[in-house]
């Protein structure tokens, strides 16, 4: 549930931006390499929107991200299948490449919009 509810806050983000918006790129990682291969995840994007750009990795490259950004993830066996658990936050990086805001989950739209604009002025 959290990466539909992130990527479509995204977007709204964008929206709400204006202009503005098409100087924001939303980078996508999945925790689900195995599962979500390059077509899944660019139909995915597409679903939200064509510029949003989908990352995988193998599982040692996965290990390797989450450990630098301090994320948890973790598989989680269900009766056909699996889901994933893992850390619900949207990192920020301004364009020097510096990470600025780790956004909640629950932060809504307008206020994530309003952090933007504060970045995009500097």
């Amino acid at each position: 549930d959290v990466c539909p509810t992130a990527l479509s806050r995204a977007l709204e983000v964008r929206k709400l931006l204006g202009p503005d918006g098409e100087k924001v790129q939303v980078i996508f990682i999945t925790v689900a390499p195995e599962r979500d291969t390059p077509g899944i995840l660019r139909e995915y994007m597409k679903a939200f929107d064509p510029g949003f750009v989908a990352l995988r990795g193998d599982a040692s490259a996965l290990a390797d991200t989450a450990k630098e950004f301090k994320v948890f993830y973790q598989k989680v066996p269900t009766a056909s299948s699996y889901t994933m658990d893992h850390t619900a936050l949207t990192f920020v990086f301004d364009r020097s490449g510096r990470l600025r805001l780790a956004l909640r989950h629950d932060q809504p739209a307008q206020d994530v919009a309003s952090d933007l604009r504060v970045l995009l002025r500097e």
